[in-house]
């Protein structure tokens, strides 16, 4: 709670990331561009549809997981694919205020049709560019972290 009395997220604190994806090397592209423009974030990553779930759920070794500001999510992925944890999230009342921004390598038009149709906040295609990622990257965190105003953090006990 800040001072106001409200449980509105301090924009000091770190953003909250759920990053879902099954490429180790994005996963560090991802940790250097954060780096690389100082941004604040307490990134989890998970590998798969299944452990999101558990994460966002609080299953298992996830029971004491922080609830998320933001989730990144990659489309193709083994298990539970993007397009099934992104329904899941957004047809679940207690997760679907939670943005969602599907950043994957697709472009295709059916990809991003269906992401919107099932209530993506974002659909961002991942540069080739190395350069080009670290942007996108500081420019997905500057907006959640900095300029959207995100629903507020949950009271803790």
């Amino acid at each position: 709670m800040n001072a106001a009395g409200d449980t509105s997220r301090d924009r000091s604190e770190p953003l909250r990331v759920l990053l879902v994806e099954d490429d180790p090397a994005d996963v560090a592209l991802i940790q250097e561009a954060l780096a690389a423009h100082a941004l604040v974030a307490e990134l989890h990553h998970v590998p798969d549809g299944v452990e999101a779930m558990a994460f966002l759920r609080r299953q298992g070794q996830y029971a004491s997981a922080p609830r998320p500001e933001l989730i990144l999510l990659d489309l193709n992925m083994p298990r539970m694919n993007g397009r099934e944890v992104l329904t899941a999230v957004k047809t679940d009342p207690w997760l679907q205020a939670i943005p969602l921004v599907v950043f994957t390598t697709s472009a295709v038009d059916a990809d991003v049709v269906a992401s919107y149709t099932a209530h993506a906040n974002a659909y961002i295609a991942k540069p080739i560019d190395l350069d080009d990622f670290e942007r996108v990257v500081g420019l997905i965190h500057r907006f959640y972290g900095a300029t959207a105003t995100l629903p507020p953090r949950p009271r803790t006990a």
